[in-house]
């Protein structure tokens, strides 16, 4: 269901986005960048993708808990329930992500969606492709107290659509609603990485839960909001994106001395490190002044990487729709398939050589493989001319990946780990 009003929902999210791009140009204040828009929206495109596999785990659980250890069984069809359980789901995600905030592991899939540095409707797209691994355990209450499984999946996506308006620095503060309801003024005090701002404003509909537990913060017109994360990402590849966490953790985990020091890691604020790794292997000091990301490209290569993002994101469209009816070692190919395409596209924005070779290599086995199997993933037979345009498609955009990307540039990408 989700997935389904998702896909559904995808051209009214893209046309806000282009309101939103739109009025701020009108008012001379574009807070958009190619770059970064196109890796936010990647981010939302993969962690669809991986929600395909991932269902198990959000949808699977819940289901296996409300039949076996549910107290009670709720009525479906009770408004009531409905209510309480919308506001019960939206006092588990103030906590899920609050803890998403206070401990390392949880942090580290939740660190997608601050990494961009502008502050925009794409971001709200950016989301992890991790969450779920541990996310489900803050929505076990719901299935002890028993609300039915078709509630939850609901109220989860409501919960998760009504955030999507409130990234946008196009909208200022809105009085009494500002004081009840997450709003875009709330939410952008919760995407800042200034001192006075940091770790609060968790709520997903209420602001009210940040009230009560002592989280809220008005966004102040003497501290403007600085956006990212204290640890830049400075990378487009948005597999990198959702392991860059998990990676540093792991890192200080097998370098730490002390047991204690290996397990307390994962579960430790993020920024606490082992006395012993952090002398060996000192961090860089965080720099509220430092300039965005912004790896200059040509015009060419900005619009062959859109044109290619924009290819894989509508394909993205069919693999939603199809991976049900297919075998799973065929979703799994495809997913593969659509992943190194965005992981290309994000490699290109950055300049970075050896993309072109990947992105080289992920055009000819395109082509070679519709034009000697004829098949689409899924077995999907393809007519002659459709065969024909996708390998004519795939021949083309190598040709034009060869001429606008011949010469040498400078490497960029992942300088924070390097």
């Amino acid at each position: 269901m989700q997935e389904k009003v998702i896909t559904l929902a995808t051209p009214v999210f893209f046309l806000l986005i282009f309101i939103e791009l739109i009025v701020g140009w009108l008012r001379g204040r574009t807070t958009y960048r190619a770059n970064d828009a196109i890796n936010s929206i990647s981010l939302g495109v993969l962690s669809q993708i991986a929600g395909v596999f991932m269902r198990v785990v959000r949808i699977g659980i819940y289901a296996w808990l409300l039949q076996h250890v549910a107290l009670f069984k709720l009525p479906a069809d009770s408004i009531w329930v409905w209510v309480s359980g919308l506001l019960l789901y939206d006092f588990c995600y103030y906590w899920l992500h609050r803890m998403g905030h206070e401990v390392n592991v949880l942090w580290a899939a939740h660190v997608v969606h601050h990494q961009s540095e502008d502050y925009n409707l794409s971001t709200a797209l950016r989301q992890t492709s991790s969450g779920a691994l541990l996310g489900w355990i803050f929505y076990v209450p719901m299935a002890l107290l028993g609300y039915p499984l078709e509630v939850f999946v609901a109220v989860a996506l409501i919960d998760l659509l009504y955030q999507f308006w409130v990234h946008t620095q196009q909208i200022g503060k809105l009085g009494w609603f500002d004081r009840v309801f997450v709003s875009p003024s709330n939410h952008r005090v919760h995407h800042a990485v200034n001192d006075v701002y940091l770790d609060k404003n968790y709520g997903g509909i209420l602001i009210l839960w940040d009230r009560l537990f002592g989280t809220f913060i008005e966004e102040r017109d003497a501290e403007p909001v600085v956006y990212g994360t204290r640890s830049p990402l400075r990378s487009w590849n948005p597999l990198w994106a959702n392991l860059e966490v998990y990676k540093a953790i792991w890192l200080d985990a097998w370098r730490a001395q002390h047991l204690k020091d290996k397990l307390r890691i994962w579960i430790a604020r993020p920024g606490w490190r082992p006395a012993d790794v952090a002398a060996a292997w000192p961090g860089k000091p965080f720099d509220i002044g430092r300039p965005l990301y912004h790896p200059q490209l040509s015009r060419a290569a900005q619009l062959y990487c859109l044109l290619q993002f924009i290819i894989v994101l509508l394909i993205t469209t069919h693999f939603l729709a199809a991976h049900k009816a297919m075998p799973l070692a065929h979703s799994v190919a495809y997913a593969m398939w659509l992943g190194t395409g965005l992981w290309s596209v994000g490699g290109l924005m950055e300049r970075r050589a050896h993309y072109v070779a990947l992105e080289a290599l992920r055009l000819i086995a395109t082509a070679a493989g519709v034009a000697f199997g004829g098949i689409w993933f899924g077995g999907v037979a393809l007519p002659v001319p459709v065969q024909a345009a996708i390998a004519a498609s795939a021949i083309a955009s190598l040709a034009a990946l060869w001429i606008i990307f011949k010469q040498p540039t400078a490497p960029h990408g992942h300088l924070s780990h390097q």
